[in-house]
C-alpha cells in the first residue's frame, strides 16, 4: 500500500510538473518553463577574445535537437556561422572563423527552443556584447527582410534594434522608404527595441522599395549606429487582413484593472488561428494569463487576474493570425496602453449580469409575501422556467423572467450564458482584486465603519452586533473577499448603511459559499456567492443578488432595487 500511495504521489507531481507550462500559453512560470539563466560573454561585456566561444545556460536539462544555426544566430556585421552544440544545461556555438575586431555582435536564443518535456521558451532572448570597448547599436532584423518578394501592400515596415534607442531619434528623417528617388509618405513609431515606418497610403503592385535608417539614429547612451541600415523589398498584388479597432486604444490611459481586451480585424479571421499563440499581453517582458475568445471579427482577452495599477501593457496580435482563405496579417499588430492608478476606482465589471437583480443557477423562488424586484430582471441558467416559482405573488417592476429553456423570444438561451460568463469573470476578478493590498478581517463587523478598500475574510464573515457602515464618495469602491459563508442579522443590528455619498452599486461582496440576509436586513451591494443567496423575512436589499451555482431564495416580503 505503502509503495502504491508513492507511485500515485509521483504520478501527480509528474503530472503537474509538465501541465505547469503550457506550449502555447506564452505564461512563464519559475522552475517549470525552460528560462535563460547566464550568457558568455555577459550582456554588455567588452574586449570581448575573438576566439571566444559563445555559451547559454538554461534553468533546466534542454532537448538537445532543438538547438542549431537558426534557434541559436549571431549576429556582427553579418551573420556568423558556426557549430551549434549542447550538453546538460548548456548550448554552445563555436564560429567557424575568429570574430571581428572593434564588433558589437548580438546573440540570440528563439522560441523554438524546448525542453526535454518539450516546453518552449517563452519569449526570444536576446543580448549584445563587443569584440571592441564599446557596445554599438544595430539592427538586428527587419520585416519585411531584405529581398523578401510578395510584400503585402498595406505592409507595415519595421526594424528592431539590439538594444534600446532614443525615441526622439528614431523619426521620418532617419527612417525612411522609397520607391527609386521617390520618398513614401507615412509615420514612423517607435516601441520597446522596435521602430515601424506606416506608409499613408497602400504601396504600388510589383515594386521595390527602399528602406533606410540613418546613423543618425542613437541609442540612450547616444551612440549611434555605425553605419546606415539599407534593406530592400517587392511588393506583391494583394493586402492582408489588418487590425482596425483596439479596445483599449493605443497609448490610453487610465484603463480598469478588470479591463477585457478587444481586438476588432478587417474581415473575419480563421477562429482556429486566434489563441495564446498569436495574441498576448504582456506587463515588460511578463505575459499576462488570461481566456481569449473569438466572435464575428472581434478578438476578446479576459485576463485571470485583475492588471496592475499604474502600469504599462503591450498587447501584440502576430503575423499567425490568418483570414478564412489563410492570408496572415500583413503584420504584427502592437498597441500600448497603461492601467489607472486611481486603486479604489477600479470596480467591479458585472458585463451583461448587470440587469439582473437576481441571477441563479438552479433556483429561484419566492416563499411567501408579495416581494418585489426593481427595474432589474431575474433570470436561471442553466436551471429552467418550472424552478422559478412564487411568481406571482412576487411581481416585477419594469423587468422581466428569463429561463435557460426559454424558447421566445429567440437568443434567451444565448443571453443567459453569456450572462452567466459575466458573472463568472466578474467573481473571479472580486475574488483576486488586488490593485490595493487587501485588509484582513474576521468574524463580526457590526459596529465598525469602513473606508473605501478591499477587505479579506479566511472564513465566514458576519454583520451582527451593530450596523456595519461604509463610508466614502460616489467614486469609492469596497470589494469583500470572503472565503466562507457571509451572514447578516438585521433587526436592531446587522444592517449595512452608506454614508459620505457611496453607492451601493460600487460594493460587491464576493462570498465563497452561500450567503444569508438576516431577517429585516436592510442590505447595501452585489453579492457575488459560489452557492446559493437566501433572503430572511423582510429583508430589503438595494443591491444584486447573484448565486453563479446554486439558488436565490427570497423567504417573505423581500424587496430588490436597482443600485
Amino acid at each position: 500500500m505503502k509503495i502504491k500511495n508513492l507511485l500515485v504521489t509521483f504520478a501527480i507531481l509528474f503530472i503537474a510538473l509538465i501541465s505547469g507550462c503550457a506550449k502555447d500559453d506564452f505564461q512563464e512560470i519559475d522552475g517549470v518553463c525552460p528560462e535563460v539563466v547566464s550568457t558568455s560573454p555577459e550582456n554588455g561585456a567588452i574586449n570581448v577574445a575573438l576566439d571566444k566561444s559563445i555559451t547559454v545556460i538554461f534553468n533546466e536539462e534542454m532537448n538537445a535537437s532543438t538547438f542549431n544555426q537558426s534557434s541559436f544566430t549571431l549576429q556582427g556585421s553579418t551573420l556568423v556561422t558556426g557549430t551549434v552544440s549542447f550538453s546538460g544545461t548548456t548550448a554552445t556555438l563555436d564560429p567557424t572563423s575568429p570574430l571581428s575586431a572593434n564588433t558589437t555582435y548580438t546573440g540570440k536564443i528563439k522560441t523554438s527552443v524546448k525542453d526535454v518535456m518539450g516546453n518552449a521558451l517563452q519569449v526570444d532572448y536576446v543580448w549584445t556584447f563587443s569584440t571592441g570597448s564599446t557596445v554599438t547599436p544595430m539592427v538586428i532584423e527587419t520585416d519585411p527582410l531584405n529581398n523578401a518578394t510578395n510584400v503585402f501592400l498595406n505592409k507595415v515596415v519595421a526594424a528592431e534594434f539590439n538594444m534600446p534607442m532614443n525615441q526622439a531619434t528614431v523619426n521620418a528623417t532617419n527612417f525612411t522608404l522609397k520607391q527609386g528617388t521617390n520618398s513614401v509618405a507615412g509615420t514612423v513609431t517607435y516601441n520597446g527595441t522596435k521602430a515601424y515606418f506606416v506608409p499613408s497610403i497602400a504601396l504600388t503592385v510589383n515594386t521595390v522599395y527602399t528602406s533606410t535608417i540613418t546613423t543618425g539614429v542613437k541609442n540612450i547612451q547616444g551612440t549611434s549606429l555605425a553605419n546606415n541600415f539599407v534593406w530592400t523589398f517587392t511588393t506583391g498584388t494583394t493586402s492582408g487582413p489588418s487590425v482596425v479597432t483596439t479596445d483599449p486604444e493605443n497609448n490610453s490611459s487610465g484603463i480598469a484593472l478588470n479591463k477585457t481586451i478587444t481586438a476588432g480585424f478587417s474581415v473575419e479571421m480563421d477562429p482556429t488561428t486566434i489563441s495564446n499563440s498569436t495574441f498576448t499581453l504582456k506587463n515588460g517582458t511578463t505575459a499576462v494569463a488570461g481566456a481569449i475568445s473569438y466572435s464575428g471579427t472581434t478578438l476578446s482577452f479576459i485576463p485571470t487576474s485583475p492588471l496592475i495599477a499604474g502600469t504599462t501593457y503591450t498587447a501584440t496580435i502576430s503575423t499567425a493570425a490568418k483570414n478564412l482563405a489563410g492570408t496572415p496579417l500583413a503584420n504584427d499588430y502592437v498597441w500600448n496602453f497603461s492601467t489607472s492608478s486611481n486603486l479604489v476606482g477600479n470596480t467591479v465589471n458585472l458585463g451583461s449580469a448587470e440587469k439582473f437583480g437576481i441571477l441563479s443557477g438552479v433556483g429561484v423562488s419566492n416563499n411567501a409575501g408579495f416581494s418585489v424586484i426593481n427595474n432589474m430582471d431575474v433570470g436561471i441558467s442553466p436551471g429552467v422556467r418550472s424552478s422559478i416559482t412564487g411568481f406571482p405573488p412576487a411581481v416585477i417592476i419594469n423587468g422581466a423572467i428569463y429561463a435557460s429553456d426559454d424558447t421566445a423570444p429567440v437568443g434567451i438561451a444565448a443571453l443567459l450564458t453569456q450572462a452567466k460568463l459575466d458573472l463568472t469573470n466578474a467573481y473571479l476578478f472580486a475574488e483576486g482584486a488586488s490593485y490595493s493590498a487587501p485588509i484582513t478581517v474576521s468574524g463580526d463587523q457590526g459596529g465598525k465603519t469602513l473606508v473605501a478598500g478591499i477587505y479579506k475574510s479566511t472564513s465566514t464573515l458576519l454583520v451582527q452586533n451593530g450596523d456595519l457602515t461604509l463610508t466614502g464618495s460616489a467614486t469609492d469602491v469596497w470589494i469583500f473577499q470572503v472565503a466562507s459563508a457571509f451572514t447578516t442579522v438585521g433587526g436592531a443590528g446587522g444592517n449595512i448603511k452608506l454614508s459620505g455619498g457611496a453607492l451601493a452599486k460600487n460594493v460587491y461582496w464576493q462570498t465563497g459559499s452561500s450567503a444569508t440576509i438576516g431577517d429585516y436586513t436592510k442590505f447595501e451591494g452585489n453579492i457575488l456567492a459560489l452557492q446559493s443567496i437566501t433572503m430572511g423575512a423582510y429583508s430589503t436589499a438595494n443591491g444584486r443578488m447573484l448565486a453563479r451555482n446554486g439558488a436565490v431564495v427570497m423567504t417573505h416580503t423581500n424587496i430588490i432595487s436597482k443600485p
